[in-house]
């Protein structure tokens, strides 16, 4: 088998230990919704899964129907939601594997139902509707919602299981706008209820409105970079923090290893020059695996339990970084990109500080087929 460059690793005994605090906050007898889009926040989707399930977790949402059904080779057992568009064509698919879409409005409704005719299922589509409370993104506006979907909702081809929206502000100090938009839920489900169509399975929270909108927690919760072990900073404050943990390091190797004297230019333009002498370490990672050319200058990894700074441009395929004058690093040590070596530690919040953006695209920027699980440290 081929050496790879860069890989990651996967700690399941710490991702079903983030389950389970997280499940103990939910109140109601709540739910959990595990979140795995994007092939799971970038830790994959099939081993962050298939240890999730180990963990107790029976509900999975993604935002795709692709995933969905990729998903649904990895738990053929599990509840699954496509949080995002599911196309007309795929109706056929999503029905016979038995996983719920969401509808976005009455044409997109109606379109999905006339793809079911047209198959000529005897089982409806199990779908769930979802509200625009204030997002303004995908959804139909809450206050219009039963008058536009109540006809359609009653076709025989489809089976409204789900009612949700997406809080857009929940993991900020704004408390009043997620509350508008809790209120706004509750009346349009109220609507549908008057007009004979209940409900039952309602989803409101994400992962900020799990640390500070206990009231909406109804019948289940979508948790996603919480269970990933992040927070974020406005989430981190929140009166109810959640202590859980990152379960994924992402590594690479040591390519070359090379005393420089002061003047050196270093990587392409020289955007950096030595102005002591020291060595350099080149480690096999650049940007075409995620490793994010605004790391130039800015950045840094681990080698040998050490934080050392990227000199120079980050490259399609390398980059360099200071070991330090007395390092004893050599050529093959392992560089920790994100993660714990010895009694230092990187996580991507810090990464996406030096990136100037959030941890959730650090994390889905990692490229690398090369994933591993491994047992506790």
């Amino acid at each position: 088998m081929p050496m790879r460059h860069t890989w990651t690793e996967l700690q399941p005994d710490l991702l079903r230990e983030n389950i389970r605090l997280v499940r103990e906050r939910l109140t109601r007898g709540s739910q959990l919704i595990f979140v795995v889009k994007s092939d799971a926040y970038g830790h994959g989707m099939a081993n962050v899964a298939q240890a999730a399930w180990a963990g107790g977790a029976r509900l999975f949402a993604v935002a795709h129907a692709h995933e969905a059904i990729a998903l649904r080779a990895c738990l053929p057992d599990a509840r699954i939601v496509v949080l995002g568009v599911t196309e007309p064509a795929e109706a056929v698919a999503v029905l016979r594997e038995r996983i719920e879409p969401v509808t976005v409005g009455r044409r997109h409704a109606q379109a999905l139902a006339d793809a079911v005719r047209r198959e000529g299922s005897r089982l409806p589509l199990r779908c769930h509707v979802k509200l625009d409370t204030g997002m303004g993104r995908l959804g139909v506006a809450w206050d219009r919602a039963c008058d536009e979907l109540a006809d359609v909702l009653r076709q025989p081809e489809l089976e409204a299981v789900g009612l949700c929206t997406h809080l857009a502000k929940s993991g900020g100090p704004d408390t009043e706008f997620s509350l508008r938009q809790i209120e706004r839920f509750r009346q349009a489900d109220a609507s549908f209820r008057r007009a004979g169509i209940a409900i039952p399975f309602r989803h409101v929270n994400n992962s900020g409105g799990i640390l500070r909108h206990p009231e909406a927690d109804f019948e289940g919760v979508r948790a996603g970079i919480l269970l990933y072990g992040y927070a974020g900073p406005d989430v981190a404050a929140a009166a109810r923090p959640l202590a859980t943990k990152p379960f994924l390091q992402w590594k690479t190797r040591v390519a070359q290893v090379k005393r420089v004297e002061p003047g050196m230019p270093i990587s392409y333009d020289g955007t950096h020059v030595v102005s002591a002498p020291t060595r350099l370490a080149t480690i096999l990672v650049g940007y075409a695996d995620g490793f994010s050319r605004l790391l130039s200058n800015r950045g840094c990894v681990l080698i040998r339990g050490r934080r050392c700074p990227v000199v120079g441009r980050v490259t399609m395929n390398l980059t360099v970084v200071d070991v330090g004058p007395d390092s004893e690093a050599r050529e093959g040590d392992e560089a920790v990109l994100l993660g714990r070596q010895e009694t230092a530690s990187l996580w991507a919040d810090e990464m996406a500080g030096w990136r100037d953006t959030i941890s959730y695209e650090v994390l889905t920027d990692i490229r690398t087929d090369d994933r591993r699980i491994v047992a506790p440290a």
